[in-house]
Parts: structure tokens; C-alpha cells; sequence
């Protein structure tokens, strides 16, 4: 576990911007004053791919899976920015040392960036933007929704489809799923599931779902984003011998399933207790729910797949 250290050199005290910190127009700032430009295709078209990563007790968890894939979203995407991979990890850690946080969620952006003067055509001429910033801790499910089970609906409003918008990307083509937690908001619900046009299973708004039926814990194998904490819960599943796969799952197969979680960056692995208003589990989170979700925090705290941040104060 090697630390991380900025090679930009912010010169300000650990902990200076506890609301926040951001690294934009290439340097560092108080989260309020990262901005872009009205005109930038990243506000007017949704031209944009991102990653999120957090940090637990001080360390990075899987950063370079994280940062692997926001590079392979670039490239997908077809943009480009003056920062390598070692490069980008040491702007993640600086912002984090910047808020002072042990806890943090992390954010790598990149936009399309502003039309060249005068100019609409050619995409490719764009000069892409690059943001990064650490804000506190967040959780997709709060920490009392977690504890008693996540309520969640199937929505009606179908999953933008992966031939328009590639789901393997992480983006801001979140239209469908805005239009979904509305659903769930209307049905007193905590958040909601999105099926594709054929009804198969995808994800929900910031996070994967998987199904325990018969001992055996299932996870979608389309329409969704290849998520870091799905990874990590496949080896979880793998290192204990608990039986694992990636398969296609239709709306009855929540409905019918022993167990549902979801696994996300922003929370971890957040078990469901209600489906539709099903009951799940006694009401409560199921038994293979709370041991995956015990056992990813317990390998956090062994130093699983962790980098951790140097909170070495910079300034002079």
C-alpha cells in the first residue's frame, strides 16, 4: 500500500475546506468555487463521463479500479486530458487531504468541454475538461434505511437503452432514472430498480442489484455499469465459496427472491427489505445480505485493495 502525494502542490493546511475541495482549471479550491462554463457540452448535453471512489478510514478502496475505468470511459467517449493515471490518484489524494476527511466521496469528471469559437462541428476538436473533488462522506441509502432494509419499486420507466447510451460508461444520462425516483418517491419507497425494454433487470439510480435465491447470489448481466462494489462482492462470494453468477433476471425474480441487495461506492452493500412492497427476509436484511455487508467492511479494515492518503500538512 503505497501513499499517495500531489504533484501540483496546493500549499494549503490539511483540512482547510472541510465542505469540500476541488481541483479545477488546474488548481485547487473550495468545492463552491469549482464551476464550468454554462456552455460547456457537460451542462448542455450531459457530454460528460465520471467516476466515484471513497475513501474509509483514510485509504482509497480499489482506487486503481476506479481510475482503470474512467480512463476506459474517456476513451469510450472519445476524450482526452494532460493527466496520466498516476497523475489523477495524486489530485484525488490532495483534495482529500484538503477536507481533512478520514471518510470521503470522491469524484473524477470529465467533460466535452467548450465548442471552438465561431464553430459547432467537429466534436473532436472540443478541449475536454478535467475536475476532480472530495466532499464528506455519502451514502445512497442512509446509514437508518440500511439498518432496517432499503424499500424499492420496479419502475415503470424503462432503462435508457445500451444501444444509445452505453451503461459500461459511467455518464449524466440520468433522465430515466430522475424520472424513476420519482416513482419510488410517489410510492413511498426508497429507491428504485429500472428494467430494459425486454424487462430484463438493469440497475438503479447509483448502484447494482443482486438476488439471493437457493443459496445462490445473482447479479444482471446487461444494461448496467460494471460497478467497483459488484466486483468486489463476486470475489467476496468467491473467497467464501458462496455461490455466484452474473445472469439475466426479470422483475418476478426480485419478486421471488430468498434476499435482494444493492452494491454501490456511495454505501457499500445495502441490503433490501421490501420489493413492490413485498416482504423480504422477515422485514429485516436477510442472513447472506448481512454477512456479504459485514465482510466487505471487515476486509476494508484488513487493508483490502487500499491506498492510503498521505494527510501530511503542505502548507508553509
Amino acid at each position: 500500500m503505497n501513499e499517495l502525494s500531489t504533484p501540483f502542490g496546493a500549499s494549503c493546511r490539511t483540512g482547510q475546506w472541510p465542505d469540500g475541495a476541488a481541483f479545477s482549471v488546474d488548481k485547487y479550491c473550495p468545492i463552491a468555487e469549482a464551476k464550468i462554463s454554462v456552455l460547456d457540452w457537460g451542462f448542455t448535453r450531459s457530454d460528460v463521463c465520471y467516476d466515484v471512489v471513497h475513501v474509509k478510514d483514510g485509504a482509497f478502496f480499489r482506487l486503481d479500479d476506479h481510475i482503470n475505468r474512467f480512463l476506459a470511459s474517456m476513451k469510450g467517449l472519445r476524450m482526452q486530458i494532460p493527466y496520466d493515471g498516476e497523475a489523477i490518484k495524486a489530485v484525488l489524494a490532495e483534495c482529500v487531504r484538503l477536507t481533512g476527511h478520514r471518510d470521503s466521496y470522491v469524484a473524477v469528471v470529465c467533460t466535452r468541454g467548450l465548442p471552438p469559437y465561431g464553430s459547432r462541428g467537429s466534436v473532436s476538436r472540443y478541449q475536454n475538461r478535467f475536475i476532480a473533488y472530495a466532499l464528506p462522506w455519502i451514502d445512497v441509502l442512509s446509514p437508518e434505511i440500511q439498518a432496517r432494509g432499503g424499500h424499492v419499486i420496479i419502475a415503470k420507466t424503462p432503462r435508457i437503452s445500451a444501444d444509445s447510451v452505453d451503461p459500461t460508461i459511467k455518464n449524466y444520462h440520468r433522465g430515466d432514472m430522475v424520472q424513476a425516483m420519482f416513482e419510488a418517491e410517489d410510492a413511498g419507497a426508497d429507491t428504485a430498480v429500472l428494467l430494459d425494454h425486454e424487462g430484463y433487470v438493469t440497475e438503479g439510480p447509483g448502484f447494482n442489484v443482486f438476488v439471493v435465491r437457493d443459496g445462490t447470489v445473482i447479479t444482471p448481466d446487461r444494461g448496467a455499469l460494471e460497478g467497483i462494489t459488484r466486483k468486489a462482492t463476486l470475489e467476496l462470494c468467491q473467497q467464501i465459496g458462496m455461490a455466484a453468477k452474473i445472469a439475466r433476471l426479470r422483475a418476478e425474480d426480485l419478486h421471488e427472491a430468498d434476499e435482494v441487495f444493492l452494491t454501490t461506492t456511495a454505501g457499500g452493500i445495502m441490503p433490501v427489505s421490501r420489493v413492490d412492497g413485498r416482504i423480504l427476509s422477515n422485514d429485516s436484511p436477510g442472513p447472506v445480505s448481512r454477512q456479504l455487508k459485514e465482510l466487505y467492511w471487515q476486509r476494508h479494515e484488513e487493508g483490502w485493495m487500499a491506498t492510503p492518503v498521505d494527510y501530511t500538512d503542505t502548507a508553509g
